[in-house]
């Protein structure tokens, strides 16, 4: 695995999604833990899987955690 990253999930938007950083990088807008999975793995941290992203004292969960997505469902049936 590469160096550990400082990385931050910022507060959700009114479409559920969340700005990923790593470092000073923006790596992309993440809809779902697997989302941040992904964007890790890209940057070179390949032993990431949910329970890590979701634990990981790497990240900073800023506007709720893993389990905060917004209102992306509301106004579904």
């Amino acid at each position: 695995m590469a160096t550990p990253q400082p990385v931050v999930i910022y507060p959700p938007a009114s479409d559920g999604g969340r700005r990923v950083r790593v470092d000073d990088r923006f790596v992309g807008l993440a809809y779902m833990v697997l989302d941040i999975v992904e964007f890790l793995r890209r940057v070179g941290l390949d032993d990431v899987d949910e329970v890590w992203v979701e634990q990981s004292a790497l990240i900073e969960w800023r506007g709720g955690g893993p389990e905060e997505w917004g209102d992306r469902d509301a106004g579904t049936s």
